[in-house]
């Protein structure tokens, strides 16, 4: 910060090694490589900088950082950040209001010596894109969209601030940035605003197109990065092929699954009054089969206790206290299981619930032992072959096409250039092929998976 009357300070650093072909994921001020001589000479470097080209305003000087914590100056950004607030939270300055009224001719009314970093703060970037299928653009309208907040099941201690440009309803085009929202977390220390930063995912709802939440947890979750071992490789070093899903140990996958049996007998109670049948169906003791992604079944007993529900286990004969509560409409459950504390999003997709939390998401079925015996004599739906067709990866507009009908391609020539977001994606031919039949033209807007054309 820089005013006009010889006033230049620094606030800290900012750790910005979470990227994404060189695109910040993730930062956090401090940063936990730093040590307190090596931010002294690196703010001073700052400072020298600006005083050399009387700087006036805000501004961020860029250093590269190697693991003898030497540094190197890389660039000077001559205005805000994205991440610009999680120096806001360690420093209790509002960095856009000093912008403006140093930009009035005001001075800076606080030295070097009045700025102190106060505890720990972390930023997410919330993006409309798809994880799953390699990050690609999504878009759509925000059918849901709930921003998470200070709340009781978050440290007392922690605060959480959403900077967004969206409401539920809003529009998520392909002419514009992918950024939803920033989420910023603050604690006393760096585990609590991590832990602080997870409920906070778990608790950010958005429905209506694909977004990177799901990443963003498994990264903030991931061991390596909860003991600080960072670099700007991290991604690539740990999703070496792509992000597929966080799949959680064991135990948490028995507890979400005693979870599920609890949400189904309180689903089935529900629908049985609904139909006028006795007011004690379901008081008692009730036994579910959770059937999983790979089709295996797990037994469970729901037993409704005083304010909570105590589901055995059939597999181990493990016992599980489990407490729910659940917003009306919401497919937010927040739940405690033997006292254990999580926030689950759980979706119907008849007839299974879909179940997401800490990066992890999976699909399963909970139905009556009947029904299951029934169930494995259910034949498999084997997905369609759509690989004659060349399938639009995301949505957006066809910016333009390289072949015509009856021409021959060979593999990694250049078939169509789709346009989403501000970026031109140009898709190739996986293998040789002769192309039979077009579906798009240049100009028409093109939904995800939509068939542009058809091989022979």
């Amino acid at each position: 910060m820089a005013d006009g009357h010889d006033n230049v300070i620094y606030l800290g650093e900012r750790e910005c090694s979470i990227q994404r072909r060189h695109q910040k994921v993730v930062e956090e001020a401090p940063s936990p490589f730093l040590d307190e001589a090596t931010r002294k000479a690196m703010g001073e470097q700052a400072v020298a900088l600006a005083r050399a080209v009387d700087y006036r305003s805000a501004g961020t000087v860029e250093f590269i950082v190697d693991k003898h914590r030497n540094f190197y100056f890389l660039e000077m950004n001559t205005r805000i950040q994205v991440e610009h607030p999680v120096t806001e939270m360690i420093t209790g300055k509002d960095i856009v209001a000093w912008m403006i009224r140093i930009a009035a001719g005001e001075a800076l009314d606080f030295s070097q010596d009045d700025v102190s970093l106060e505890g720990w703060s972390l930023e997410t970037r919330i993006y409309a894109e798809d994880p799953r299928r390699g990050f690609l653009p999504s878009i759509g309208r925000l059918v849901r969209y709930q921003e998470p907040g200070d709340s009781d099941w978050t440290d007392e201690d922690a605060r959480v601030r959403v900077d967004s440009g969206v409401v539920e309803g809003s529009e998520i085009t392909m002419h514009y940035d992918p950024m939803i929202a920033k989420l910023v977390t603050h604690a006393p220390d760096r585990a609590r605003a991590i832990a602080a930063m997870q409920r906070a995912l778990d608790r950010f709802l958005i429905r209506g197109i694909n977004h990177n939440i799901s990443f963003l947890a498994a990264v903030v979750g991931h061991d390596r990065f909860r003991e600080g071992r960072l670099s700007t490789n991290f991604i690539a070093e740990e999703y070496p092929n792509g992000f597929h899903g966080h799949v959680p140990d064991e135990a948490g996958r028995r507890d979400l699954m005693a979870l599920a049996a609890v949400i189904q007998h309180r689903r089935a109670r529900r629908e049985a009054l609904a139909g006028g049948r006795p007011a004690d169906t379901y008081a008692g003791k009730t036994e579910w089969v959770v059937i999983d992604e790979s089709r295996v079944e797990h037994a469970f007993s729901v037993i409704p206790e005083r304010g909570m529900f105590r589901v055995v286990d059939g597999d181990s004969g493990a016992e599980r206290d489990v407490v729910v509560e659940a917003p009306a409409g919401s497919p937010m459950f927040h739940c405690t299981v033997d006292s254990r504390e999580r926030t689950v999003q759980v979706d119907r997709r008849r007839p299974a619930f879909r179940m997401t939390t800490g990066g992890a998401s999976f699909e399963v079925l909970v139905v009556s032992p009947r029904v299951a015996a029934l169930a494995r004599h259910m034949p498999v739906m084997e997905p369609p072959d759509l690989s004659k067709f060349l399938l639009s990866p995301m949505p957006g507009l066809l910016v333009s096409l390289a072949v015509s009908e009856g021409q021959d391609v060979k593999a990694g020539q250049e078939l169509a250039v789709v346009e989403a977001m501000k970026m031109e994606n140009i898709l190739r031919a996986e293998e040789d092929g002769v192309v039979q039949t077009i579906h798009a033209h240049p100009g028409d807007s093109l939904a995800v998976d939509q068939a542009i054309l058809e091989f022979e």
